[in-house]
């Protein structure tokens, strides 16, 4: 599903953000990938949706090498690849409903299919009593929710989580992770890129630990080493 082959990447020629960094996540698998600030982990996120390119290696995802990937194939990979984030992204001025159709209709999606998809992934996230509501009208839990939803319109391979629940209380994250899972369990790979050493140490799953651009720990089981 996403395998790199010796990529590495550098922004500066004294330090490398990856450094010939070897990885295989199967399909349908859930992996933490963990680190401190400055490990490498935001860069891997970045290459993986093709917003950086690596260095050098190589990049499959899907079966699809994204390594040296043209602009105009960007749009066709992010749709494999749901992205979350920290902070939910969401349009202030359009409800949770029209943020989630608005990912879509940017797609050339019919109103006919939009209005088949977003109910039912309001539904799947747990938000169909709170589609006319508008951000600021729910918590910050039912933003992510709504994020969550907006990145499952496309029926993606791939959930990317970066940090998803880095502005969240402990009661809200939880609920986010166990969504994830429930998610995962539809048969969707997850990756979570977190810091967040409690969630780790719950889930119990694989665990990638980086440091220094390097792949320090690959844990079947893990838990959150640093």
């Amino acid at each position: 599903m996403i395998k790199l082959v010796d990529v590495s990447k550098s922004y500066t020629p004294e330090v490398k953000a990856l450094d010939g960094v070897n990885l295989h996540i199967k399909p349908g698998e859930f992996v933490s990938i963990v680190g401190q600030s400055g490990t490498g982990k935001t860069t891997l996120v970045k290459i993986l949706i093709s917003e950086e390119k690596a260095d050098e290696g190589k990049v499959l995802v899907g079966g699809w090498d994204i390594t040296d990937i043209g602009q105009r194939e960007v749009p066709y990979l992010r749709r494999q690849i749901g992205v979350i984030f920290q902070d939910f992204k969401l349009l202030p001025k359009k409800t949770l409903l029209e943020n989630i159709a608005f990912a879509l209709q940017v797609c050339g999606q019919t109103p006919q299919k939009i209005n088949s998809i977003v109910p039912h992934v309001m539904k799947i996230v747990g938000l169909e009593d709170k589609q006319h509501r508008y951000p600021h009208e729910v918590s910050g839990g039912e933003q992510q929710r709504a994020a969550i939803a907006r990145a499952l319109v496309h029926r993606p391979k791939i959930l990317l989580a970066d940090e998803p629940t880095g502005n969240l209380d402990s009661i809200n994250a939880c609920e986010i992770i166990d969504l994830l899972l429930r998610i995962n369990q539809f048969g969707t790979t997850v990756l979570l890129v977190t810091h967040n050493k409690d969630i780790v140490n719950r889930l119990r799953r694989r665990v990638i630990t980086l440091d220094s651009g390097n792949i320090v720990s690959d844990q079947k089981h893990g838990k959150y080493l640093l």
